[in-house]
C-alpha cells in the first residue's frame, strides 16, 4: 500500500521533477505535491512525496531525513492525515 510522506525545509525553488528524481533512489514514488501559496504561486516549503510501499516509504524516511537537497537538509516524516480546519473568511 501506498505511503505518503511530508518533505519539509524545501528550498523555494525546488520543483516536483527534481524531488521526484531524489526519492526515486529509496524506491517507486507514486505522486509528488509541493505546496505552493493560493495567492502568490510560490512554493512554501514543503510537500509530499508518495511512495508505492511502506517499506520504500520506512528507507525514505530514514535515509533522506536530514539529507541535503537543492541547498538545504530535508525533514522528512510520515504525513499526518489533515483534520478539517474549518473555512477562513
Amino acid at each position: 500500500m501506498a505511503q505518503r510522506l511530508y518533505v519539509g525545509n524545501l528550498n523555494y525553488r525546488s520543483t516536483e521533477d527534481g524531488l521526484r528524481e531524489f526519492f526515486s533512489q529509496f524506491g517507486t514514488v507514486t505522486n509528488v505535491l509541493i505546496i505552493k501559496d493560493r495567492e502568490t504561486g510560490r512554493a512554501k516549503g514543503y510537500g509530499f512525496v508518495e511512495m508505492s510501499s511502506d517499506d520504500e516509504a520506512k528507507t525514505a524516511i530514514a535515509k533522506a531525513n536530514g539529507q541535503e537537497f537543492d541547498g538545504r537538509a530535508l525533514r522528512v516524516d510520515e504525513a499526518v492525515q489533515r483534520t478539517d480546519r474549518g473555512s477562513r473568511s
